[in-house]
């Protein structure tokens, strides 16, 4: 963990957490939330901004370091509901890198 690139400020958490208003992947609002890596740092993910999404313990245990839409499909949950979010949080919480990353 002390050798991977983190990046993630205590008030982009806070953002992302309070964009989700709850687990990331079972939209659970009335649990405790974790930081939890979309790609997990065992498979080359970084807690950073756009791969840190709010995961409720029972979740992100489950996921463990899991690829995100396989287990989605696995435990039945709406795999395109979460991408599609994920897109529309990240567009809202920073439109200025979308609009410098089109041609």
């Amino acid at each position: 963990m002390a050798g991977v690139d983190n990046d993630l400020t205590p008030a982009q958490w806070a953002e992302v957490r309070d964009a989700w208003g709850g687990c990331a992947y079972c939209q659970a609002t009335d649990v405790a939330v974790q930081r939890d890596c979309i790609q997990p740092i065992s498979r080359g993910g970084r807690y950073t901004f756009e791969n840190v999404v709010p995961a409720c313990a029972s979740c992100n245990a489950s996921k463990h370091n899991g690829e995100v839409t396989a287990w989605l499909r696995r435990k039945k949950l709406n795999e395109r509901a979460f991408l599609f979010r994920h897109a529309t949080i990240l567009s809202t919480l920073r439109p200025e890198e979308d609009e410098n990353q089109r041609p």
